[in-house]
């Protein structure tokens, strides 16, 4: 394709680019170089030391500055004569709503979470603008194009939701160091640091405390007399010595495990922890309460080293003590975040003591924090490679070259002797409830379950709507709004506290609610079906969304090479796609059956094709935290 031909397609385009991290600084550069004029680009997030290494138009002196600013005045200096209008703000904000996107010949998204994917996703199909989507972990990568009525939406194929574990195990049977880490971060640490008032799996730990005169849920309140070595070694005792000794009193749960061992401070310190105590001195010279470490006060300096028993318990009573000597003020409001060391380094002493107690082996606090943050570490050549094929795939939209859309996984171990692996685009899913409006189905208990268990348990967290608009018929039953009168507002809110079968026009087995999102401009419809149970560790929302599926596939019999741009083999047109997000959990997601576009029609017998058995494609489960575990095409 000559420079010379793609010209006015290029300098007359207007591109919104979303996202300004890893992704975002390579395709703002790339845009910029390869002739766009016009771009303008959203992301709500600051620079951080961590981004240095790899999101290359930041410097050091650029820490806690807008990177959508930083990124555009970086850019000017190298192509002053261009447009790059930016905004340090979130997508989601109503002011990005179906009109500004209207303005727009293309979309390319560097983002890092699928809720905002999802909502970009439905914004460009209500203003029918193309979307080219993107996602990198690690030396894997991909980029899919979206274009409405063509192609498949962002949402025609199944995202798997975040991997849970079941309570018992998290709190009596770890058998995993994930599992010692969630107790740390989600149980623990929000225990001691966070919302008093919430609820938390640790008190069934303390319920058997009948020795102490104080009550259950008093156990983890620093008592007005005492100390704070005091207060440390109590905690450490009663969550590494005290509760596994309550586990241990059932013996049914011990006889095909191995059993787990109490540690008490008394047996891991040769001498009192108080006579072990750090140089908190150290601390003093830092503002930033981010930026206290008990690992400085310690000595300890490599973050890759694993600790051994007596050096985490030594870490874990100091993160305690520094957290109440110099934090004390955040205590109550605080929740974990990768980037707080002393969190970090709190959370990895107690999931290795508890690793230690359960004999499951101890991790370095770099592990530890990977896996606490949901962290795949990324690799700056692959945002490169990516960004290029966006910009591609992009001139190839402004081009209306639908003939030659590709989507492309970069691979991380050669298949076919190849790293890129183009892939022609699928048709729309029929059944999908975003872009083919398929109804869903929701089972739910409508005589136990609230209107506001629907809202927040499947509007906002599985359809991911922000503003949502629930109708029964003619009856409307809940809506958000700033223009909302005080009555009008004051009912819904009632509804909101109602179980489903007594709203005023109640929703029972049978039922059809209609739900629509006016920022996306997004209508979806749910069937109810009534169920009375619900297995509370296998479906601990009380209630099951269903009813989309994934395409059937229908393949072409060719073998032509596979190419960008080119014809794609079926063989390759089978590839697993991969779900990535920078810096974030990567999304697994199964091998779907899907169908090209354009081959409808042509396919009437299509001949099915076996993928050869030395085709690998190296998948990351985030959740296994097994990264470098290969699965074979299917």
């Amino acid at each position: 394709m000559a420079s010379h031909q793609r010209s006015p397609a290029i300098k007359g385009a207007k591109v919104l680019m979303v996202g300004a991290g890893g992704i975002g600084c390579e395709l703002l550069k790339t845009l910029a170089l390869s002739g766009f004029e016009d771009i303008h680009i959203i992301d709500m997030d600051t620079i951080e030391v961590s981004n240095l290494n790899r999101q290359f138009l930041f410097r050091q002196s650029h820490v806690g500055q807008s990177k959508a600013k930083v990124a555009r005045d970086a850019v000017l200096r190298f192509r002053p004569h261009i447009s790059i209008t930016s905004y340090h703000a979130n997508v989601k904000d109503p002011d990005f709503n179906v009109d500004f996107f209207k303005q727009f010949n293309v979309v390319l998204n560097g983002l890092d979470n699928l809720d905002a994917r999802r909502h970009v996703n439905r914004l460009c199909l209500a203003s029918d603008v193309p979307l080219v989507e993107s996602g990198t972990t690690g030396f894997l990568g991909q980029v899919t194009v979206h274009v409405k009525g063509k192609t498949e939406c962002y949402e025609c194929q199944p995202k798997p939701t975040p991997k849970t574990y079941p309570v018992c195990t998290i709190t009596s049977t770890p058998s995993k160091f994930v599992h010692c880490i969630v107790w740390a971060k989600d149980l623990l640490f929000a225990k001691l640091f966070g919302d008093k008032n919430q609820e938390n799996d640790l008190n069934a730990r303390s319920s058997n405390a009948a020795s102490s005169s104080q009550q259950a849920e008093d156990v983890f309140e620093r008592q007005n007399d005492e100390g704070i070595d005091e207060y440390a070694k109590r905690i450490y005792d009663h969550v590494f010595g005290y509760n596994i000794g309550v586990a241990l009193s059932n013996e049914e749960t011990w006889k095909n495990r191995n059993r787990p061992k109490p540690l008490y401070s008394r047996d891991v310190f040769p001498e009192e922890p108080s006579q072990q105590n750090g140089n908190m001195d150290k601390n003093c010279a830092t503002d930033d309460p981010l930026s206290v470490s008990a690992m400085a006060s310690l000595g300890l300096k490599n973050p890759q080293d694993i600790w051994s028993l007596l050096e985490n318990s030594r870490i874990f009573l100091e993160a305690l003590k520094l957290f109440f000597g110099k934090r004390e003020k955040e205590i109550g409001n605080l929740s974990f975040d990768k980037d707080d060391q002393l969190a970090v380094e709190f959370v990895t002493a107690a999931a290795n003591i508890r690793a230690a107690s359960f004999g499951i082996p101890l991790h370095s606090l770099f592990e530890a924090k990977g896996i606490a943050g949901n962290i795949v570490h990324a690799v700056a050549t692959t945002n490169a490679v990516i960004a290029g094929l966006i910009v591609i795939e992009a001139i190839k939209v402004l081009q209306r070259d639908a003939n030659n859309y590709r989507m492309t996984y970069c691979l991380e171990h050669p298949s076919r002797k190849m790293l890129l692996m183009p892939v022609e685009p699928f048709e729309p899913n029929k059944s999908c409830y975003v872009c083919s409006e398929t109804p869903l189905l929701l089972e739910v208990n409508t005589h136990r379950s609230k209107l506001r268990d629907f809202v927040e348990k499947i509007v906002k967290a599985k359809l991911g709507m922000n503003c949502p608009l629930i109708m029964h018929g003619p009856a409307l039953l809940y809506e958000v709004g700033d223009d909302l009168d005080k009555d009008m507002a004051a009912n819904y809110a009632a509804n909101l506290e109602k179980v489903l079968s007594e709203l005023p026009s109640p929703v029972t087995g049978g039922t059809m609610l209609t739900v629509e999102d006016l920022q996306q401009e997004f209508t979806c419809n749910i069937n109810i079906k009534h169920r009375e149970e619900f297995d509370e560790e296998k479906e601990p929302d009380g209630m099951l969304l269903s009813g989309w599926t994934q395409a059937p596939r229908v393949e072409k019999d060719d073998n032509k090479t596979v190419g960008n741009g080119g014809s794609s083999t079926s063989n390759a047109s089978s590839a697993m796609p991969v779900e990535a997000e920078e810096d974030d959990d990567i999304e697994f997601v199964p091998t779907g059956k899907k169908r090209k576009v354009g081959e409808i029609s042509k396919a009437t017998n299509p001949n099915l094709s076996d993928v050869a058995d030395d085709d690998v494609l190296v998948m990351l489960d985030g959740e296994n935290l097994d990264i470098n575990k290969k699965k074979k095409l299917q």
